[in-house]
């Protein structure tokens, strides 16, 4: 009998371990090979490891829960836990924001990853806890570059009429058209298809999403404008955070960081391997561009950050070294 009360109290117990356990889902865009899975296992793995095995979670990779802003708004009424976002459709939510996909803003990845770990990147982060969300850390996609089915893209006057998917970003929209393309924003979701029948001629995203997305099926040609650094926030929802201890929010802080680094070094691996695996599957890529005449017609754009807010933060951002 002292056996089975034993046994029936173990049970118990172990049942009670059971039901104590917490799992969150973390939404993101891409495929879980990608440098957005790679982050969001890490943030997974580390908050698995802090918290004891208390705390797990799952991905919800490939826009299986909608597009990022679906996943933003979920974040807002706690249907998602954690979302890896691009800062495109963040913009709507916290448009402050915007200063970040200024065209042609950041030097090179070390000004870029400067800028958001340090004092910029923590007041924009705070802009986002003040509107319903929760900021965790910066991530990043890289810079963004053109890919397009028609042809070769070298100067200002190869995008002239070319139909062009972009984020639903206001910023972007206005480059590109003062640039001479002819923006269409849709959700990232639809934008493979989108390519495949016609719909639009080309689109523009960092060597990391076009490897990940396999766009050498659908699109022929690859220039390497830079013309944009792709942040991305790692953002909880506040439903969530409320109901979290101090120390469970040092543990999602330190996954946050985790999964960041992580996804910056896949960034870097990509960086070096992308273009040549494109080269491979068959795209034409143009390396040799004059980013100056681009840069020129895309200043204009500026106005749609710096009318509402005015050129502080620019020039905070140009002077980081």
């Amino acid at each position: 009998m002292k056996h089975l009360f034993a046994g029936l109290a173990a049970a118990a117990l172990m049942a009670g371990a059971a039901s104590a356990q917490q799992s969150i889902t973390i939404g993101h865009s891409l495929s879980p090979e990608s440098h957005y899975g790679v982050g969001a296992q890490a943030f997974i793995d580390t908050l698995t490891e802090l918290s004891g095995g208390a705390w797990t979670g799952e991905q919800a990779p490939a826009g299986v829960l909608g597009g990022e802003r679906d996943m933003i708004e979920g974040l807002q009424i706690g249907s998602l836990d954690v979302v890896i976002t691009s800062t495109g459709p963040l913009g709507n939510f916290v448009p402050e924001v915007y200063a970040l996909d200024l065209p042609f803003l950041f030097r090179d990845y070390a000004h870029a990853r400067k800028v958001l770990d340090g004092e910029i990147g923590d007041e924009l982060l705070a802009k986002i806890d003040e509107n319903n969300l929760v900021g965790l850390a910066w991530s990043e996609n890289g810079f963004r570059h053109i890919t397009n089915s028609r042809h070769a893209i070298a100067t200002p006057e190869d995008l002239q009429g070319l139909k062009l998917r972009t984020m639903e970003n206001k910023v972007h929209m206005a480059a590109f058209t003062d640039m001479g393309a002819s923006p269409t924003p849709m959700a990232f979701p639809e934008l493979f298809t989108a390519l495949q029948q016609g719909v639009v001629d080309g689109q523009e995203n960092p060597i990391t999403v076009i490897t990940a997305t396999k766009f050498w099926e659908v699109q022929d040609y690859l220039s390497l404008t830079g013309h944009v650094y792709s942040p991305v926030a790692i953002l909880a929802s506040p439903v969530l955070w409320d109901g979290l201890s101090d120390e469970e929010k040092g543990w999602f802080h330190e996954a946050a960081k985790a999964s960041a680094a992580a996804t910056r070094a896949e960034v870097n691996r990509l960086e070096d391997a992308g273009v040549a695996l494109l080269r491979e599957k068959g795209m034409t890529v143009t390396t040799d561009i004059d980013k100056a005449p681009f840069a020129a017609l895309a200043e204009k754009a500026y106005s749609v950050y710096t009318d509402q807010y005015g050129t502080e933060m620019i020039e905070r951002i140009k002077a980081v070294q």
